[in-house]
């Protein structure tokens, strides 16, 4: 078995109660990172650049969808200017701010980000880390 992923997650999934509003939202919002839909099913679709790493659905189950308390979803900005034009976009499709673009001094020197909640309530950050900062 290979071992030269840089990530530990294989993907994560969102519920929604309105399929296509929560699809149409990513479309719009993912593309700022360099992501796509790499994978579609009947009630579910999936992002990424090359693999299904973020995954919007319909319950499998059949109930309601309900937002986790505390469970939010980071997404790797490739640079300042892309968590700025997430943040924005997103807000423009009809995410709700949940904290502005810009440094965090509790997370260290290197890291640059933004929270928004999408239309379905899902706590959701792009974050940029810069390496070149001291504490990378």
């Amino acid at each position: 078995m290979s071992d030269d992923s840089p990530s530990i997650i294989s993907h994560v999934s969102v519920g929604t109660n309105d399929f296509e509003r929560a699809a149409a939202f990513y479309d719009e919002v993912l593309t700022t990172l360099g992501c796509r839909r790499v994978m579609e099913h009947p009630g579910a679709v999936a992002y990424g650049k090359a693999f299904p790493e973020f995954w919007v659905q319909t319950p499998i189950d059949g109930n309601p969808s309900s937002v986790g308390n505390g469970t939010h979803i980071g997404f790797i900005a490739p640079d300042l200017a892309s968590v700025d034009a997430f943040h924005r976009a997103a807000l423009n499709a009809g995410a709700a701010d949940d904290g502005p673009p810009g440094p965090r001094e509790e997370y260290g020197a290197p890291y640059y980000g933004c929270f928004v909640r999408d239309p379905d309530g899902h706590k959701v950050e792009a974050a940029y880390w810069d390496t070149k900062k001291e504490g990378a």
